[in-house]
């Protein structure tokens, strides 16, 4: 009965060995998969691409197309034009509103009284803050 006794009591450090060795690897896996989850979620970005603007003939209005060229959905939050926020009565569809990167590009008319010839710069405002201004001269419709 010693004897069993004996040998019980040596293969107690043997056992707690691997446990400690089965749980440390259960955690390691663990905060892999939690860090892999924080890449694919925090990782993604924002990125608004201005690609045409069309300018009314009669210099009250224009109308400009976003493409959402970014890894990540967003809200538009308001418009600029020479880093002056433009009302949202004077934009449709009125920000702000969701623009999903599996959204097809949007049109936005602006009501904005501008001059043939003269450089604005319209950015695009995500309420993350991001602003993103593309130069354009006032009755140049751009390709």
């Amino acid at each position: 009965m010693k004897r069993l006794l004996k040998s019980r009591k040596a293969l107690s450090p043997v056992v707690a060995a691997i446990i400690l060795i089965a749980v440390t690897v259960a955690v390691s896996i663990a905060v892999a998969a939690w860090m892999g989850a924080l890449t694919f979620t925090f990782m993604g970005y924002e990125d608004i691409s201005i690609t045409t603007v069309n300018w009314s003939g009669d210099n009250t209005s224009l109308n400009i197309t976003i493409s959402n060229t970014g890894t990540k959905d967003l809200t538009v939050n308001h418009i600029e034009i020479n880093y002056a926020a433009i009302a949202s009565g004077s934009v449709s569809p009125s920000p702000p509103f969701p623009f999903k990167t599996t959204d097809s590009d949007k049109t936005l008319t602006i009501t904005y009284a501008y001059v043939n010839g003269t450089a604005y710069d319209i950015a695009v405002v995500t309420s993350g803050g991001y602003e993103f201004t593309d130069h354009f001269t006032g009755g140049q419709d751009t390709p």
